[in-house]
């Protein structure tokens, strides 16, 4: 008995220890997240960044501990809804639409955009100028910059990242970039190669994202930002990370980033969306066509080619089928500029899904020439005919009828591979879903309607498929 006394008791001190030492869920995205949060380049295991900073300081506020959740940037006010967080803060800017599904604290800090230009370029005087040429604009998906570049008729390619469209502005790929202070003064101010162009503008509020029911704790953190701004802690904090200016006296009241919610109706978004599925069946189609015109030549070398021509054809495929497409399509696009030769976005995303795609084509057809009975050759020698000929009239057609089912399987698959091309900031279906989505939180709605367009696309090839096949079939026969 007086052991099950102490059983209870120890688990019970476990049970209250545990919920003592409960933390706060603090949602960020560390990846290409500075100068708010990102892994220190000295430290890689410690995170830093001045909301890191600011989290410390509000946990001392609100007397408890405070734990951050590496949660991607897009799915941050999801999380927060579902209850996964127990709040957001990300350098998340007050919109109208957002106000609508989320409780916002009170702003922590002032942000204002800055366009950036290359230091050698005087054509821009600033973002007017920008709308007259029409040059084109580089920026994060659903942001203040994004939104006002649209409303403004500027062209613009939008990228996951923050490092990209400043990399890609030093490689003239991009007229200039415009993005928050914070970001500029991080990725833009410390290269030479890149200069600020007027006076930042277009001012705007970041605030901690709750839980319309967490109304309590919202309420908690509003008063210990009042705090940390009325001692000058924030002052030090912004100091420090060089992102301070005068704006920041004026923290109070939110701004919100555009006068009114977007109307998210179906003649808005579906435009937008059939936009990206063109450019995903351009990227498919165009890509397969490589794989395959490459696949053959590859298959035979491999089959009958002399043995260094062996070697290298089965060097290729074991290369290509190795290599994620993900890392082709970054070094094609990335790291070639380095070696001197540049290519588009597009150049880029074809050319790594044709020589990935070619090794596994390689292997169909292969396999497919292998299946052919032997006597099919000797029965084609015996009618007097060599062996290209045989090939081409005999050997290849039938290969054929047996490789159409898995190289129709592998174009369904690159239809929904070219998901990938959106880390070189190529807006192709899926990407347009994710812009879309994350702009009006209508993650179901747009998704069916996603999905249908996946299903429109591919179905159709599955059906042309099998009409291809029993064509083969019935000639065969």
């Amino acid at each position: 008995m007086t052991r099950l006394v102490m059983l209870v008791v120890f688990a019970t001190t476990l049970l209250l220890s545990s919920v003592a030492q409960a933390k706060l869920r603090w949602g960020a995205d560390a990846e290409g997240g500075a100068p708010y949060v990102l892994r220190d380049p000295k430290a890689p295991e410690k995170v830093i960044g001045f909301e890191v900073e600011l989290a410390e300081a509000l946990s001392k506020e609100v007397a408890e501990p405070i734990e951050l959740v590496q949660y991607e940037f897009g799915s941050l006010l999801p999380g927060v809804e579902r209850g996964d967080l127990d709040f957001a803060m990300n350098g998340i800017e007050i919109t109208p639409d957002r106000l609508e599904r989320v409780r916002f604290s009170r702003p922590y800090y002032v942000y204002r955009l800055q366009l950036v230009v290359r230091s050698n370029d005087q054509r821009f005087a600033g973002i007017d100028a920008c709308a007259t040429a029409k040059c084109l604009v580089g920026t994060l998906g659903d942001t203040a910059a994004d939104r006002l570049l649209d409303a403004r008729g500027i062209p613009k390619r939008v990228y996951d990242g923050q490092a990209e469209p400043y990399r890609d502005l030093g490689l003239s790929r991009l007229d200039a970039v415009l993005l928050d202070v914070p970001i500029a003064v991080y990725w833009a101010r410390p290269d030479p190669k890149l200069r600020f162009v007027g006076e930042p503008f277009a001012r705007g509020t970041y605030a901690l994202a709750f839980r319309k029911d967490r109304e309590a704790l919202a309420v908690r953190f509003d008063g210990a930002i009042e705090r940390l701004a009325a001692r000058g802690d924030l002052e030090k904090i912004y100091r420090k990370w060089g992102i301070w200016d005068e704006e920041q006296r004026s923290l109070g009241a939110p701004d919100v980033a555009g006068e009114s919610a977007r109307a998210w109706t179906p003649a808005r978004y579906l435009p937008l969306l059939l936009r990206g599925a063109l450019t995903t069946v351009l990227i498919a189609c165009v890509s397969m066509a490589l794989a395959v015109l490459l696949g053959l030549p590859i298959a035979v070398a491999r089959l009958w080619g002399p043995r260094p021509l062996r070697w290298l054809a089965t060097a290729y495929v074991e290369l290509f089928r190795g290599v994620p497409v993900l890392l082709l399509i970054f070094f094609f696009y990335y790291g070639l500029p380095t070696l001197g030769i540049e290519l588009t976005a597009m150049s880029a995303a074809v050319l790594g899904f044709g020589l990935n795609y070619a090794a596994y084509e390689a292997e169909i057809y292969r396999a497919g020439i292998d299946s052919i009975p032997v006597g099919q050759w000797e029965a084609a020698a015996s009618l007097g005919m060599g062996r290209r000929l045989a090939f081409r009239r005999i050997i290849l057609p039938q290969a054929i009828r047996v490789v159409l089912p898995p190289m129709t399987n592998d174009f369904v698959a690159l239809f929904k591979d070219t998901s990938l091309v959106s880390v070189i900031a190529v807006v192709e279906l899926t990407k347009q879903y994710q812009i879309l989505a994350k702009s009006s939180m209508k993650y179901l709605e747009m998704g069916l309607c996603t999905a249908a367009l996946y299903l429109l696309i591919s179905v159709p090839l599955g059906m042309l498929s099998r009409r291809l096949e029993a064509r083969v079939s019935k000639g065969a026969a």
